[in-house]
């Protein structure tokens, strides 16, 4: 389905549609592409309402969820006049309880709970308040990038299942019905403390941690490290870090660029020999 024209009705009859709002209407096309028209109660000339394949129910199993004559009612998410649509989402009103506990969350709340399931893909994570989640093991989810500022090798050398813990809301996931969780940020950023006293043309010792073919990247402290760029690395030009460093080979480097924003630390190899 493409952009339908614009006529006064359509525009006059969205005007009074906001998000949040509860509507309800008649399932009439379903598409892979698109995903579900609605006809939206109060306007039967065409489709007006828009539910995305991922919007329909968080049970992605429910084979049965949708056919074509179906009576629903789902939440508003947006409302586009020019286009002629409102986009609309079932798992609002599948599971409405879950949804108005998330929705009400903001970011940087602090949600505590219990580790429920550790996966490759991060830690799921039984909230003290709030509703169960409908599929997974916990509503909060924890990816492995929030787990903790340093490297991490197993989760479980981070957190064991039935742990009780403390983390910093970050979203809400509509897309799986989860609140996004940092773990590590409820710690002290190492990069923040380590660069604090830290200013540009300090020498530093280091590790080489990973060669790259732009650099390599060095650690001048725990869970800190910095990049020597290729043309950094020696006096003379080398065409690749390998050419003189190893992994593992320890170093002196001078600071030559600190951007606290992005958590970067540049060095340099050349300007210490």
């Amino acid at each position: 389905m493409g952009a339908v024209p614009d006529d006064q009705a359509s525009r006059d009859f969205l005007a009074g549609i906001h998000v949040g709002d509860l509507c309800s209407g008649t399932v009439s096309e379903i598409t892979r592409s698109d995903g579900v028209a609605v006809t939206l109660d109060g306007f039967p000339a065409r489709p007006l309402g828009i539910v995305s394949q991922a919007d329909v129910s968080w049970l992605w199993n429910d084979a049965t969820a949708l056919e074509v004559g179906r009576r629903i009612t789902a939440e508003v998410t947006a409302v586009d006049p020019d286009e002629g649509r409102v986009r609309l989402a079932m798992t609002a009103t599948e599971n409405p309880e879950l949804w108005a506990f998330l929705a009400s969350r903001r970011r940087g709340e602090i949600l505590s709970g219990t580790v429920a399931a550790i996966e490759r893909f991060g830690v799921f994570v039984s909230l003290d308040d709030g509703p169960d989640h409908p599929v997974f093991p916990g509503v909060g989810f924890i990816t492995v990038a929030e787990l903790s500022w340093r490297h991490v090798e197993a989760m479980s050398d981070v957190v064991h299942v039935g742990q009780h813990i403390s983390c910093e809301f970050l979203q809400f996931d509509d897309w799986n019905g989860e609140a996004r969780l940092s773990l590590k940020a409820m710690q002290p950023d190492p990069f923040t403390a380590f660069v604090e006293g830290l200013a540009v043309g300090q020498r530093l010792q280091g590790q080489v941690t990973k060669l790259v073919p732009f650099g390599a990247f060095v650690r001048v402290a725990d869970s800190v490290e910095g990049l020597v760029h290729l043309r950094e690395l020696a006096s003379a030009p080398v065409e690749t870090p390998e050419d003189v460093l190893q992994v593992g080979d320890e170093v002196t480097v001078v600071v030559t660029e600190i951007d606290r924003q992005r958590r970067r630390l540049a060095l340099s190899r050349r300007q210490a020999s």
